[in-house]
């Protein structure tokens, strides 16, 4: 390991300090373990972990096998290695299962396969037919509602689309689609912390998903004429006499081209910032997205405000309102025009052209889903190549082509994102590789690799708000964490370290905690199809007579490889205290739980590569 990612692993470490003995022994304690505890394991013990045994059906409905550890080689290789990094860059986390999956099909296999692959969907919040736009105050005090304690969170709150955020990202088979739209998600943020609508919600967040491997132009059309976008950044109803400026801005510097003029591996064109556009500009564009209001359907008492204006409702894209639309000829980026009395449909047109044919955004969209995806230090030479797909729509890989061939799609870039040669290979102990874990995936990841299920409803208020990633509710247009966020005493950058500090770092553990020692949560009844939030450590419970094959077998089905020499003898040191002499009832499951909660919880785990 290098030393700039040695520190980053210690400040991992000194922020979990404290925790518990054990932990800080896998981070590097001073201890010493058992001789044999430090040795690999046997080419027995592979075999025996390597046996398929029958198939059950798990609480979470997903088919496992009896050995979770099944196909799995407890003997590190490259190909399976390699076939778990790609689990944690395009899944919500690896199980043996999609490891061999992916092992048997190929990088480049799984990925054109997981692009057809369908099944995540939002359908939970109740809709909003039945008062259309009417204010929660007035609607959550009617009659019928008077005594519903939860009308705010059925109609209003994003809680009910969180709900499906969780439980797709457990059970459904469409992970990688899940992870580009999550990734588009922090691209293209709205939060509901300010738009209230949990129909709206369900609509854009099914929308992202509908678009992950689409064409870019696409997404920032749809983007653009969201309802809830309109409302999140003061574009609905916006009028020419003097229109709002927010969705403009941001519509440059955070979805499209950046503040900084690039080089086409995403590289400051000039060496230090040069700005792409001035105020003068984003007044020109704030023109000409002047001329839309809400999907019509909305209704309230009082009328329509203001006049010209559709009510406010969220059942579908907005619309064209004449009254709005500014005449003028506005001079956009890329030496694109919107003639002189175009209507709302033909200036939208415009300013896509301007975005797409900007030099800017195939790199800075590029940068934007690697650091999403696989790292946070992408080399120079990494962008360019993931924006060459970009612009030319196409990635070959394999023996396969991805893309339509267009400027902007998707499934070209999000392959050439995944399979380029700095994703793909055991690099993990490279300075630059990967990226701090995500709250939410140290969340759906521990869930997955101990076959558990969720119905999203422990999580959305308690465990998100400990850890500082409410899914849907970022703290502003700059999403959860800032793209360049400094990892101190190195020159990397570090986005999810923006929220990492000694308590989220003991929450982390703490979640750990309520799911193998405080048995989860039960099914709330007041939660539609709730099924509670819990793992089944049954069917490690046979391997627990064999603390190495435990311990191994965690680390390779997450890590992709074994812990390093020292952590592993301190881990299994912890693992092995338990006993039929220390517990004889439950000495096996207290095995499984030392192991699962010092494998999860390691630096190792943690930062992702």
């Amino acid at each position: 390991m290098s030393a700039r990612s040695g520190r980053l692993r210690s400040r991992l470490c000194n922020g979990m300090a404290g925790a518990t003995v054990a932990l800080l022994a896998a981070c590097g304690g001073s201890d010493t373990a058992d001789e044999s505890a430090n040795s690999p394991p046997s080419a027995a013990a592979t075999s025996d972990s390597a046996s398929n045994r029958a198939s059950v059906q798990s609480a979470s409905g997903r088919r496992e096998t009896a050995d979770p550890f099944a196909g799995l080689s407890l003997v590190p290789t490259a190909e399976q290695s390699d076939a778990v990094r790609l689990a944690q860059q395009a899944t919500f986390g690896p199980t043996s299962a999609l490891i061999t999956e992916i092992e048997s099909m190929g990088a480049a296999g799984w990925i054109s396969k997981q692009m057809t692959t369908t099944g995540s969907v939002y359908t939970h919040g109740a809709d909003d037919a039945i008062h259309k736009n009417t204010r929660p105050e007035f609607f959550c005090s009617r009659p019928d509602q008077i005594n519903n304690v939860y009308c705010w969170r059925d109609y209003y709150s994003a809680e009910p689309v969180s709900w499906d955020f969780y439980r797709n990202a457990i059970e459904q088979p469409d992970q990688l689609r899940q992870r580009v739209a999550h990734a588009l998600q922090q691209i293209f943020v709205i939060s509901s912390n300010t738009v209230y609508g949990t129909y709206g919600w369900r609509n854009y967040e099914n929308m992202l998903l509908e678009n992950a491997f689409g064409n870019y132009r696409e997404l920032l059309r749809r983007v653009t004429l969201s309802p809830l976008m309109g409302e999140f950044l003061d574009m609905v109803n916006n009028d020419k006499s003097l229109p709002n400026e927010n969705y403009a801005r941001e519509l440059l510097q955070l979805f499209s081209i950046g503040t900084c003029k690039l080089n086409a591996d995403g590289t400051l064109a000039t060496g230090k910032c040069k700005p792409t556009y001035n105020n003068e500009t984003v007044r020109e564009y704030a023109y000409a997205l002047t001329g839309w209001t809400y999907p019509a359907g909305g209704q309230t008492a009082w009328g329509c405000w203001p006049s010209g204006a559709n009510c406010a409702y969220f059942g579908g894209d907005m619309v064209p309102a004449t009254a709005f639309r500014d005449a003028g000829k506005r001079r956009l980026l890329s030496d694109v025009f919107v003639p002189a009395n175009s209507n709302s449909t033909q200036a939208l047109s415009k300013v896509l052209d301007s975005l797409m044919q900007h030099p800017n955004t195939p790199p800075f969209v590029a940068k934007k889903l690697i650091q999403h995806l696989v790292k946070s230090n992408p080399s120079d030479k990494y962008v360019g190549r993931v924006a060459s797909a970009f612009k030319t729509g196409t990635y070959q890989a394999a023996g396969r082509t991805f893309g339509q061939g267009k400027i902007g799609d998707m499934a070209a870039t999000v392959a050439a994102v995944l399979l380029d040669s700095e994703a793909r290979g055991d690099r993990w102990d490279q300075e630059k590789a990967g990226h701090l874990r995500e709250p939410i995936l140290h969340v759906t990841g521990a869930i997955r690799a101990l076959n558990g299920h969720t119905d999203g409803a422990a999580l959305y208020y308690w465990w998100s708000e400990l850890l500082r990633q409410q899914v849907f509710r970022p703290p502003s247009v700059f999403s959860f964490y800032p793209s360049d966020y400094p990892v101190a005493g190195t020159s990397l950058v570090g986005p999810e370290f923006g929220i990492h500090n000694s308590n989220t770092a003991l929450e982390r553990l703490n979640f750990l905690t309520y799911l193998l020692d405080w048995n989860g949560s039960a099914p709330d009844p007041n939660v539609p199809d709730a099924v509670g939030t819990r793992v089944d450590l049954t069917a490690f419970l046979p391997d627990a007579k064999n603390a190495e094959k435990l311990v191994d077998g965690l680390s390779m089905m997450t890590l992709g490889r074994l812990l390093p020499e020292a952590p592993r003898a301190k881990v299994l040191k912890a693992v092995k205290w338990w006993s039929p002499t220390t517990d004889p009832n439950n000495w096996q499951a207290q095995r499984v739980k030392a192991a699962a909660y010092l494998v999860l919880g390691s630096p190792d785990y943690q930062v992702q590569r």
